[in-house]
């Protein structure tokens, strides 16, 4: 079991101080992440035609990184890698927004 005094640091890693000018309440602000692989147009006839084993094919090659979004907004863009037996994506570039 972990001590006090690790737990303590473990919470200091994870919460941000809010001495960045940035209010602590905006910290506890959900918001949804998700990473786009690539996309396909296809049509409807097309989509009901398709069954299990069928292969969408996306609009992206092999290597080629993947958008990291937050609420539907594009922040980043990264790799897939594996993390134990879970996909992940290791951010590689963070994409600035025009409002910055």
């Amino acid at each position: 079991m972990a001590s006090d005094e690790d737990s303590t640091d473990e919470a200091a890693a994870v919460d941000p101080a809010p001495s960045d000018g940035v209010p602590g309440a905006v910290y506890d602000v959900p918001v949804e992440i998700y990473a786009v692989l690539g996309a396909a147009d296809m049509q409807v006839s097309q989509l009901l035609k398709m069954g299990r084993g069928a292969v969408v094919e996306l609009d992206r090659r092999v290597g080629e990184p993947v958008d990291i979004m937050a609420n539907g907004q594009l922040i980043a863009r990264g790799e897939v890698v594996v993390v134990e037996d879970r996909l992940g994506v290791a951010m590689t570039e963070i994409v600035r927004s025009k409002f910055t």
